[in-house]
């Protein structure tokens, strides 16, 4: 004889599932003097058995033609014709199962080819911005910045996507990184014809990602602000501060009055008389401190910015 706890843990049941399967009259325990529950080995075969039956299957619910057949004295629970019954009642179950199963994955076959494909074809007629192709041509150094360090920044009050506008005269005490760049991207809008065949023409959108992933450096290296500038409109620069997720403003110079201020260079390009070429100021206390022209890659600019500033905070504190 034993108690319930021992029957449990020798059938790798739990007590619980006892007591349920005592309850759907699988298992009639004898009851002591003092109340307690006294199973037998024959309780033992049968938990087991409904829990074998379970691993493959067949609920406790239906178990109970299995037990009867082990109380009429066979060896086996699957010798009596009402237990034969319920295989063959569970087996068609399962084929219908299979048979629903097979038929929605084969939808969702479907369902995901289709959608692959026309993600295909959307990838195939977009450009993608803010990655940069093989093989663009390198801007040459044309000497063309070699005037600008040192000079003061001119009096200007430009407007910014975020609304507001900044005076480049007046930026205030500390460092300030400023990128110009000729133009960005956006999805749906085809770039000018000839773009990528333009030296440094090709990567604003990549040139705006690395500066917002090194936003933060840049920051703890001595930048005490961070702007893009270019002769796109504000609302144009700011649909591009949203898409990219920009933590920084951009500076709209739609007639290029900074360019002329201070003789920057620009470029042409279809559709565009005139467009910034890709060059970096760092202004100091209203003057520019160092320029970085030409640029290449983009993608990897905001980088040698940080390098710069942590050289130049480094040469500082040994001052």
């Amino acid at each position: 004889m034993m108690r319930i706890g021992e029957l449990a843990a020798r059938a790798g049941v739990t007590v619980k599932a006892v007591r349920y399967y005592e309850r759907l009259g699988l298992v009639e325990p004898a009851r002591e003097a003092n109340g307690y529950r006294s199973f037998t080995e024959d309780h033992l075969r049968a938990v087991a058995e409904i829990r074998q039956l379970s691993e493959i299957g067949i609920s406790p619910l239906r178990a109970a033609p299995f037990i009867e057949c082990l109380d009429t004295g066979h060896e086996h629970s699957d010798q009596c014709v009402s237990s034969l019954a319920v295989y063959r009642d569970t087996i068609v179950e399962l084929d219908r199962m299979i048979a629903a199963l097979s038929s929605r994955r084969q939808i969702l076959q479907e369902r995901l080819d289709q959608g692959a494909g026309r993600s295909f074809e959307k990838e195939t007629t977009m450009t993608d911005y803010t990655t940069l192709p093989d093989g663009l041509p390198v801007p040459e150094d044309d000497s063309a910045a070699d005037h600008l360090p040192g000079q003061r920044m001119p009096q200007l009050e430009l407007p910014v996507s975020d609304g507001g506008t900044v005076d480049l005269a007046g930026l205030g005490t500390g460092r300030t990184v400023i990128y110009l760049y000729p133009l960005t991207g956006q999805p749906g809008v085809d770039l000018p014809e000839g773009w990528d065949a333009i030296p440094g023409a090709r990567g604003c959108s990549t040139e705006a990602c690395d500066f917002r992933d090194h936003f933060e450096d840049l920051r703890r290296a001595g930048a005490q602000r961070v702007f893009g500038l270019s002769s796109q409109d504000p609302a144009y620069q700011q649909e591009v501060v949203e898409r990219l997720r920009l933590p920084f403003a951009m500076i709209s110079d739609d007639a290029l009055a900074l360019a002329d201020a201070l003789r920057l260079p620009t470029f042409s390009a279809p559709g565009h008389d005139r467009l910034y070429a890709r060059l970096t100021l760092i202004v100091g206390d209203g003057r520019i401190e160092h320029v970085f022209y030409p640029i290449f890659p983009p993608n990897a600019h905001a980088q040698q910015v940080l390098d710069w500033l942590i050289q130049a905070k480094s040469e500082e504190t040994e001052l």
